[in-house]
């Protein structure tokens, strides 16, 4: 028998009770905030350093940001950054948004200047949240003029700190992190927001499941930031679909450790939208890199999902504490890991320590977020990013035209349909037009599927570099290398790395006598890129490598780092 994809061999394999297909939820996402202030009001939201926040309280304070942001004038349709990392503010102010009408777009505080200025120029946005330590850089790109910023609204990571922490955080590290500061004129604290909003009229906006409801950046093969446009449809089908796809999910009473980045969609979606919309818990980590942190958390609130990436588990495995045995993490019932390979002896360790499952998955800024992923209880295949999730259609066509399907088992280009796939790009219709043909969205992941329905990735999008679990695309780098006043040529390929799977490499060709040396540029790259982008190593050479018609050759450059002996 000749299998296609028309005939969804996955479906099979779906753990029992899993359905092959589900609603699309016909409400916006403040909706399912509300309905579980509505159902379970004291059900515990937050967790945020030992402090605790209920349904109610958070239905609340999305209420008062929402009726603060109408009472500043902002309407439908308007725009609002999120400049922050994961704290209780992010939640209450990304579904305030949402509910005033608005569209959210959330900035990873990792960005430069030239990053950040970028953004807000394509988003157009006026209205930016931003966190305290982050504020003189916003300010220093608003005094630029190029962006129609004119709304600044300010949070301090301590404000829903516990008493104690608080002060003891006044004390001892909140100059030294640089959160002590002074707003200037026209900008205001959120806590002053908050007041007014709390004080304002509820407001009267009406927001469908049909609305925009946000902006997510991301990069793409030319590295040019593009804004992948979600509506509130498309991100509540993917956390119903989540919902579907693990066994057991109980309402009200799952506790979620929500240390990946909200900022960033696969945390948005499985760490936020979808704790929320069944009641969780959500203890929320700022700094993931706070191994002690999200341990201790697992351990004390009980955590039974722990959505992350697989540089993190391997950190807990490896950790001199677990090794010990300091800590429980036998409550963890499932792990769905993303944004990277997972190796298996990754998840051998961690399912040891913990007897829970984890599982590799798969998905896009683009799909809003997951398209595929292991099962929870059945077959788990080492390698697979597992089978697409409920509602999701799934092609592999050939790689150079787009319009051919291949048989079973043929390596190619991986297209997806399903209702949580993006829009199109924010103010890109050329670039809309090359990613999504007649409803498919063409991922430019190279893949293939076996005869059961599993998907295999074969191949990345043409050069991108995936460090630590962040998407890096070379050309950027290699644009802002090009600006230094040494270089006359650059190429940048990812290059393995043992801790953080692959690191960023450059090759440079400086200009004659130039006395510029490795640990210069690197430093003057990391004024310019994100501290997760810029190149750790810099060689520099006398000549690239190209092909007849001056292509630089980065397999050959890669191939030669390859072969050198290992330090």
């Amino acid at each position: 028998m000749n299998l296609t994809y028309a005939d969804k061999p996955w479906l099979k394999h779906y753990d029992d009770g899993v359905a092959q297909t589900i609603a699309v939820p016909d409400h916006p996402l403040p909706w399912l905030l509300e309905e579980s202030a509505r159902k379970s009001p004291n059900n515990v939201a937050i967790v945020f350093q030992g402090q605790k926040i209920n349904y109610r309280e958070l239905n609340d304070a999305a209420d008062a940001v929402a009726a603060g942001l109408v009472a500043s004038g902002f309407k439908k349709g308007d725009r609002a950054v999120i400049y922050m990392p994961n704290t209780p503010q992010f939640v209450m102010i990304y579904f305030g948004v949402l509910r005033a009408g608005g569209i959210v777009i959330a900035t990873n505080p990792l960005y430069s200047e030239r990053e950040l200025q970028h953004q807000l120029q394509d988003c157009g946005a006026e209205t930016v949240f931003v966190m305290s330590r982050y504020y003189q850089p916003l300010k220093n790109v608003q005094r630029q003029g190029q962006t129609n910023v004119k709304r600044i609204i300010a949070t301090h990571i301590k404000t829903y700190l516990p008493t104690s922490k608080r002060i003891l955080y006044g004390l001892f590290m909140e100059k030294k992190s640089g959160d002590r500061i002074s707003l200037e004129p026209g900008d205001t604290w959120f806590k002053d927001f908050f007041s007014m909003g709390k004080n304002a009229a509820k407001p009267e906006v009406t927001v469908t499941n049909e609305d925009m409801a946000l902006l997510q950046y991301t990069g793409g093969t030319t590295g040019v930031a593009k804004g992948a446009i979600a509506l509130h449809r498309n991100l509540a089908a993917n956390a119903r679909q989540l919902q579907e796809w693990i066994p057991d999910l109980q309402y009200g009473k799952e506790v979620f450790i929500a240390a990946i980045p909200f900022f960033h969609s696969y945390g948005m979606v499985t760490s936020m939208i979808l704790p929320v919309s069944i009641a969780a818990k959500m203890v929320v980590i700022p700094d993931p890199r706070n191994l002690a942190d999200v341990m201790s958390s697992i351990e004390k609130y009980q955590a039974t999902f722990f959505p992350g990436v697989p540089t993190l588990y391997v950190a807990i495995n490896n950790h001199p504490d677990i090794l010990a045995g300091k800590y429980d993490l036998t409550s963890i019932r499932a792990c769905l890991s993303g944004s990277a390979p997972l190796m298996a002896e990754t998840k051998n360790r961690f399912e040891e320590i913990t007897g829970g499952k984890l599982v590799e998955g798969y998905g896009l800024t683009e799909s809003h977020v997951v398209s595929h992923a292991n099962p929870l209880l059945g077959d788990n295949r080492t390698g697979s990013i597992g089978l697409p999730i409920p509602n999701l259609e799934c092609r592999i066509v050939d790689a150079v035209e787009g319009d051919k399907d291949l048989p079973l088992g043929g390596i190619g280009e991986l297209l997806l349909k399903g209702p949580n796939i993006m829009q199109g790009y924010w103010n890109m219709p050329e670039e809309t037009e090359n990613a999504l043909r007649d409803g498919w969205l063409y991922t430019g992941d190279i893949a293939r599927m076996d005869e059961d329905g599993y998907f295999y990735i074969e191949d990345r999008k043409k050069d991108l570099i995936i460090a630590g679990g962040y998407n890096i695309y070379p050309r950027e780098v290699e644009e802002v290398l090009m600006t230094h006043p040494a270089v006359v040529e650059a190429a940048v390929a990812g290059v393995s790395d043992p801790k953080r799977g692959e690191t960023v490499k450059a090759w440079v060709v400086k200009k004659e006598g130039d006395p510029t040396t490795e640990e210069e540029m690197i430093a003057w790259s990391k004024t310019q890129l994100a501290k997760y982008k810029y190149p750790r190593m810099i060689e520099f050479r006398d000549e690239l490598p190209k092909t007849s018609v001056g292509k630089v050759l980065k397999r050959e450059l890669i191939k030669e780092e390859e072969e050198k002996p290992a330090a």
